[in-house]
């Protein structure tokens, strides 16, 4: 089995939205069947497959989350002086400078500032330190990035 990287709080999220799953979501599909069922005909009954395939992918995202919850492994941010899953990296690019945080796959959000450590870009600043400089091969091409700040 895959173990996920998540920090405390990306597990957090995980959990809460497992319960949302569990408590609300769950309901509101299975009271969605009962109506669809009072339609009729279930084989010519588009609102009632509708909401069997939405039961579908929630319990298939319940046993997901379920799975990810109870074996992921939550970062410790023992030494900030490197890069590491739960660090927030401030970094001097050519065109300016940018922060974000390196999660978890699961937990990766680029437009959010969150990068994968999994990504070629979190994956090259893992162990680096405060004023080190790299080159990071990305898509877009060669990227020189300086670290100005570890927390």
């Amino acid at each position: 089995m895959d173990r996920k990287i998540l920090t405390p709080e990306g597990l957090e999220k995980l959990k809460e939205e497992l319960e949302h799953l569990k408590n609300i979501k769950r309901r509101e599909v299975t009271e969605r069947i009962k109506t669809a069922k009072a339609f009729g005909d279930l084989s010519e009954n588009a609102e009632y497959q509708e909401a069997k395939d939405e039961q579908a992918f929630v319990e298939g995202r319940i046993i997901e989350l379920d799975n990810i919850t109870k074996t992921a492994v939550v970062a410790d941010k023992k030494d900030i002086d490197i890069v590491q899953v739960g660090s927030h990296v401030k970094v001097e690019k050519e065109d300016g400078v940018f922060e974000f945080t390196v999660v978890g796959s699961t937990e990766a959000d680029p437009a959010n500032g969150k990068i994968s450590v999994e990504s070629p870009l979190g994956n090259a600043f893992i162990g680096k330190s405060k004023n080190d400089e790299l080159e990071v091969n990305l898509p877009i091409g060669v990227v020189k990035y300086k670290i100005l700040d570890i927390s």
